[in-house]
Order: structure tokens, then sequence, then C-alpha cells
């Protein structure tokens, strides 16, 4: 005698996928999901602001944050004896500055404003902008401002002179071009330290 076949009713088929649905949904539901984390930086402590006179052998004297080293500038070979740099260990950052003797050459007064802009043009390939200002310090005599964005090295620049004997360059620098969207809150508070500079800048006689 031959055996029928098991015959699956269609009730059972719908129960079978009943249960495969169901175990499918729960599986999903256990999936974690997942979305992309925003670019974050590490936060930075700044420093409470304070300064101090340079005092240093120089033909000019200004104040510089309490936080800060001066050394001898040797960027690039230079040993120019009236060129410094301002570090920032904490930052990693430094203010470079250079200075002309100008003894009442207009020629070379032209010259140095000139390359002083030239420099800060240099910078146009990987900069998004370059902002000029014109600074008007205590003293009287005008300073000139530039800030870059972008990533580029130099993010801000300066540059003054009384006209007749002296003329003053400097450059805030950091070790690469790095995100400066990171670097924000540094770039501020070291912008603010040099409008501090210029309005306590003193050359000598």
């Amino acid at each position: 005698m031959v055996q029928p076949k098991n015959i699956i009713s269609p009730k059972s088929q719908l129960l079978q996928l009943g249960v495969v649905f169901f175990l499918l949904i729960s599986l999903m539901a256990c999936e974690e999901s997942y979305l992309p984390k925003k670019k974050g930086y590490h936060k930075i402590d700044l420093p409470e602001r304070s300064f101090q006179k340079l005092n240093a052998d120089l033909p000019y004297n200004f104040e510089i944050s309490s936080h800060a080293i001066v050394s001898a500038d040797s960027s690039k070979g230079h040993h120019e004896k009236d060129w410094i740099t301002i570090n920032y260990p904490n930052f990693a950052a430094s203010i470079q500055i250079s200075y002309y003797p100008l003894k009442g050459n207009m020629e070379k007064l032209k010259e140095l404003s000139n390359d002083a802009y030239r420099l800060t043009s240099r910078h146009n390939v990987k900069a998004y902008s370059i902002q000029e200002q014109l600074l008007t310090v205590p003293n009287g005599m005008v300073a000139t401002l530039a800030e870059l964005d972008g990533e580029v090295p130099s993010q801000f620049q300066f540059h003054i002179s009384d006209s007749v004997d002296h003329f003053l360059r400097g450059a805030l620098y950091f070790p690469s071009s790095r995100h400066n969207d990171s670097l924000a809150p540094i770039i501020e508070y070291v912008k603010i330290d040099i409008v501090h500079l210029l309005n306590t800048l003193e050359f000598e006689n």
C-alpha cells in the first residue's frame, strides 16, 4: 500500500511564514543604528592673560605674554641681532619678529612695505581669504594687520613703522599648516596678544 506524502496545509504555510517574518524583524531590531560622529577637536584650556615688558637690548620694546618665551630668531638661516621669536610652548605657536633700521631712507621704507605685502600674498594659493585692516596705536603710528583664513602656516601678520627710523614686521606661525578650525581658539588668543604688543610698542630714539 502506498503511503501518502506529507501535505502541508495553507494554514501551516502561513504560520511558518509568520514565524520567519517575526524572527527577521526581531534580528533587525537588535542591530544598533550607526550615525557618523561629527568631527571634533580636543578642548583647549587657555591660560589667564597677563603681560610683561620685553626688556631686551633691542631698538624696540613692547609687552608680551607672561606665558611666552623669547629667543633669538634663527629661522631659515637668519641670525639678525635684532630679530626675535616669541614662543608659546603650550600652544606650539610662535611670533617671528623682524626689525630693520631705516635711518631716514624712504626708498628702503617703500621696499620693506612692498616686501611685507608680498610675503603675505604668497599665501594666496592656500588662503581662502586675506583680510587687511589698519590699527592706529597710542603713540600715533599705524600698523597694518593681515588675517589669513585657510590651511596656511601663518594666520596673522603685521608690520609697523614710524616712517623715519624704524620698521618692524611680525607673523604668527605654527609648525605646519594644520586644520585651522582646531586652532581657532589659540589663534584668537594670540591675536589679542599681538594687538597688545602693538599698542605698547616703543622704538628707541
